[in-house]
């Protein structure tokens, strides 16, 4: 009973903050459905590792010497992401997840990709004002709404905010359906949004699937070798799935393994929640800063497609550009819903869902250019 009362006054007042926001992870989870499977176990693990003394995480002597046994979720951390494991192989299953069909019938989609990617570099610029370069680089990629690329690129690059970055990351990828609409609907009119977009479905061979990831892996090692890690494991689950002999592998990949990594990666991400690590200033900067290269790069596509159409005889609805994030599919359909709710007649799913993959493709790239701006 004594050592019961004696824990109770290692508790801190950050401690039962920490509680509060990872109840509101979990609630996000539960009720809204944004993410669960992420949400609810980074909510959780919130409260896991705050608890006083908690056995969940290590914990080290002034020196520097572990203060008893490592904490599993610590373990985990060592094991999973502070050596970029498990973000790579969670991109195996999203590859395995991903049809480039409606991208390889109209390939000009993937230059919105591309636009959406404007975010990131723009908030490099207006982070570092206020972090070094290898931390501004490492926030800025959280624009990109991928979790994966954001771990990676910050574990590389060696970033203090590791924490701070994850949770960003992954929060404004939970997040879509709540800050795109808004920035849509503020760069565009109803009748902009109302733009019908003819799609016809062109027959893509067997043979140019099976061709395309590996091109991709090249090319992207070309131009941006650091990259190799992030692109090669996301097309060699688009291989695994396209190949048409490993099916049950594919659909493990998929389902199984994608949904394993997930909960594995949301509760070790917790790991970095500690209080003490988490609530500062400069975490509060970070999630502005990750807000505005998310705002920026959704505007960028919008934008972009703004200005195609001044050019253009066949008018594309704007709304598509937005969908050059990385959040996969979720931007598709929240694009699509949009057009919907405008016109209930007005289907441009297809053309969104091309767009988001390609910037599945563009977000990994730019993660790869900022690696091999920043690494050395």
């Amino acid at each position: 009973m004594e050592v019961l009362y004696q824990n109770l006054l290692n508790l801190d007042w950050r401690m039962i903050v920490m509680w509060a926001i990872g109840g509101i992870l979990i609630w996000l989870a539960i009720k809204k459905d944004m993410e669960p499977t992420l949400l609810l176990p980074m909510g959780f693990g919130a409260i896991l590792v705050n608890l006083p003394l908690s056995g969940a995480v290590s914990h080290y002597l002034s020196d520097g010497s572990l203060d008893g046994e490592a904490g599993p979720l610590s373990v985990l951390y060592d094991a999973g992401i502070a050596n970029e494991l498990f973000p790579l192989i969670l991109f195996i299953g999203i590859g395995a997840m991903i049809d480039f069909g409606p991208l390889l019938s109209n390939p000009v989609l993937m230059l919105f990709g591309a636009a959406a990617q404007f975010g990131i570099f723009f908030t490099l610029c207006t982070a570092s004002m206020f972090f070094d370069l290898k931390d501004a680089a490492s926030i800025a990629v959280i624009g990109a709404a991928d979790g994966p690329t954001s771990i990676v690129v910050g574990q590389k690059l060696q970033s203090g905010y590791i924490g701070a970055i994850m949770v960003a990351a992954y929060s404004y990828m939970a997040l879509v359906p709540i800050i795109q609409p808004p920035i849509i609907k503020l760069l565009t009119t109803k009748k902009e949004r109302m733009i019908r977009m003819e799609y016809t479905q062109k027959p893509v061979s067997k043979t140019t699937r099976i061709l395309f990831p590996i091109c991709i892996t090249i090319i992207a090692g070309l131009i941006a070798p650091a990259s190799v890690a992030l692109v090669g494991f996301l097309m060699f689950g688009n291989l695994i799935r396209e190949c048409g002999v490993m099916d049950s592998l594919s659909e493990t990949a998929q389902k199984v393994l994608a949904n394993l990594v997930t909960i594995f990666l949301g509760i070790t991400i917790a790991s970095q929640m500690q209080a003490d690590k988490f609530l500062q200033l400069n975490t509060l900067l970070i999630l502005g800063l990750g807000l505005v290269a998310f705002i920026f790069d959704t505007a960028g596509g919008v934008i972009f497609a703004k200005i195609l159409n001044l050019f253009l005889k066949k008018k594309i609805n704007p709304m598509i550009g937005a969908a050059g994030i990385s959040a996969f599919p979720m931007s598709g359909r929240v694009v699509h819903k949009m057009a919907l709710k405008e016109d209930p007649t007005n289907f441009i799913l297809m053309q969104a869902t091309g767009v988001n993959v390609s910037g599945q493709i563009a977000s990994v790239i730019a993660g790869g250019l900022i690696l091999s701006f920043f690494l050395h």
